[in-house]
């Protein structure tokens, strides 16, 4: 088995436990995980349920289709990631963009601060995620959303995009994954805790699980 079959069937794996598992719905979502000679993306319209290894979208580093199903309209999303990743010198192996409920919900709250959405609840978000930008609204497709997220991607592994849904990268689809469904479940933390009294890590403590995380 070749190294890209292994990732086409990967990612189908990873679509279909977030599927089943309630984190994203009908035709909405995308995952991609990148190539020696490219990048795999989902295709558009296509159920994160019922995917088909052999008909992911094949892409190369200028968006073009190699090979399988018209991609995702959200390719740029993915592609802006990657490139501005790179720029900053920074592993990106996957990209995965949800509608995933809770952090949706958190996304259209009008008093939640734009520079970092969710406050440090958790040691294992602060490791995975940290800090959580939100990128201002821009509607699905419209390529100023495009350049939004690069202006984010550089400094930020994890961006909320607003009354959307989140996008996160990772060195490894495993990684991706695993920091977008702690984002997820932070989400749902947050919203559960609005209008009590809570304990955060403080800035010591934080400071101390990012030193520990980069090493």
């Amino acid at each position: 088995m070749t190294a890209e079959t292994r990732l086409r069937e990967e990612i189908c794996r990873v679509a279909r436990s977030m599927f089943d598992r309630g984190l994203t719905h009908g035709s909405t979502g995308n995952i991609s995980a990148r190539l020696e000679d490219g990048w795999l993306l989902t295709p558009t319209g296509a159920s994160l349920g019922t995917l088909d290894p052999a008909r992911l979208s094949k892409l190369d580093w200028q968006g073009n289709l190699i090979a399988g199903d018209k991609p995702s309209k959200e390719s740029f999303l993915h592609l802006g990631m990657y490139e501005e990743r790179a720029r900053a010198n920074a592993a990106a192996g996957a990209v995965i963009h949800l509608h995933s409920t809770h952090s949706v919900a958190v996304s259209v709250l009008a008093d939640v601060d734009p520079a970092d959405v969710l406050p440090p609840i958790t040691a294992y978000y602060v490791m995975r995620v940290g800090t959580l930008p939100l990128v201002p609204y821009f509607a699905p497709g419209d390529m100023q959303l495009a350049d939004a997220v690069r202006r984010f991607a550089g400094r930020h592994h994890a961006l909320l995009l607003a009354n959307h849904g989140p996008v996160v990268s990772g060195s490894s689809l495993a990684a991706a994954a695993d920091a977008t469904e702690e984002l997820e479940e932070t989400a749902r933390l947050f919203l559960l805790l609005q209008g009590r009294r809570i304990r955060t890590l403080d800035a010591a403590q934080v400071a101390a699980l990012r030193a520990k995380s980069s090493t």
